[in-house]
């Protein structure tokens, strides 16, 4: 167990696997008191049962649509009542339609949006307030390179994962011009092996390359999950705004 979020209350989306679940264990370790939630409930509770007892920190799941606006209103309320304040925000929840524009139905992109996109204005107009009642804190968005380049075969993610890259930088505008001690950053992974990502390889017939033959590879959950550590903590408090690549270079060749 480390220090360097400890005393620090922390709420990921989304965190009953994959990204989620790392970032939640990672926070644990580091000595936050870390609430998951996820619209799998099962899953959701096994993960928090799971990361306390591997780590001794206090944990708690709640079930949770993050499209729903007054669920968020009631976890909200339910985090200050039962820890006091919230200091750590990390937007994860996603899922991945594998469609082009022209094949891509309004249903489809509602619904990437509903769950990427929209959960992320609703988590962070829900949870500001609180935030800054707990003397601030950092609001971490889950965006992807896919907001950089262009994936026509996942149409409706990348247009989400735009969204939350061009909201994140007004919620951090917003909270200094207010004054409120709380920074927001997007962070954008490439592939990660995930089991949204082994799901999407599957539906699109993508065999994982041979080990050694692609130069940038497949990033692991725990690579993502030491970066929101860092964001949580203290050690960034000059980050804000800024929208941090996690991709091996991917984008820049």
């Amino acid at each position: 167990m480390g220090d360097r979020v400890k005393g620090k209350v922390a709420l990921i989306t989304g965190a009953a696997s994959g990204l989620g679940k790392a970032d939640a264990l990672a926070l644990a370790e580091e000595g936050a008191t870390v609430i998951l939630t996820d619209i799998n409930e099962e899953a959701g509770s096994a993960a928090a049962a799971e990361i306390a007892e591997q780590t001794g920190a206090t944990t708690a799941f709640f079930q949770q649509d993050v499209g729903d606006e007054n669920r968020w209103n009631e976890i909200i309320s339910q985090v200050e009542s039962d820890y006091g304040g919230l200091h750590v925000l990390v937007n994860n929840a996603g899922i991945v339609i594998c469609a082009s524009p022209e094949d891509t139905s309004l249903e489809q992109f509602q619904l990437a949006n509903r769950v990427m996109s929209e959960s992320v204005f609703l988590g962070c107009r829900a949870a500001i307030p609180l935030m800054n009642k707990s003397g601030g804190g950092s609001i971490i968005n889950m965006s992807s390179v896919a907001s950089h380049l262009g994936y026509p075969v996942f149409f409706a993610y990348t247009a989400a994962k735009g969204a939350v890259r061009a909201m994140t930088k007004s919620i951090a505008v917003h909270c200094q011009w207010n004054g409120y001690n709380i920074r927001c950053n997007s962070v954008h992974p490439s592939s990660i092996d995930t089991p949204m990502i082994d799901q999407a390889n599957k539906e699109l017939g993508i065999e994982p390359p041979e080990p050694g033959t692609d130069p940038v590879g497949i990033g692991e959950p725990k690579d993502v999950a030491n970066l929101v550590v860092f964001l949580a903590s203290d050690e960034s408090r000059f980050i804000n705004g800024s929208e941090i690549m996690l991709d091996n270079c991917l984008t820049i060749q």
